[in-house]
């Protein structure tokens, strides 16, 4: 089980590293075509943190999944 959950933590790094070098990626766009976007990643994180007695606010799991505050990526990056 450590192995594989260390397998899955390598995935979502690479999954967030990968929607990072894509800004240009709109959450719409994820939404409309894989039904999640980075903010289901975010309230996924705050759902899983909370399993493991960890408290995590949204807007933390945001900064998480998009790099930096959410109010800033959304002025630089969303269109």
């Amino acid at each position: 089980m450590a192995q594989t959950d260390k397998i899955e933590a390598a995935v979502f790094r690479q999954l967030i590293r990968h929607l990072d070098e894509h800004k240009e990626v709109q959450n719409i766009d994820l939404m409309n075509l894989a039904g999640f976007c980075r903010n289901c990643l975010a309230k996924w994180y705050v759902s899983s943190a909370e399993e493991e007695g960890q408290t995590l606010t949204y807007e933390q799991a945001r900064e998480i999944i998009y790099g930096m505050p959410y109010s800033q990526w959304k002025e630089k990056f969303q269109t």
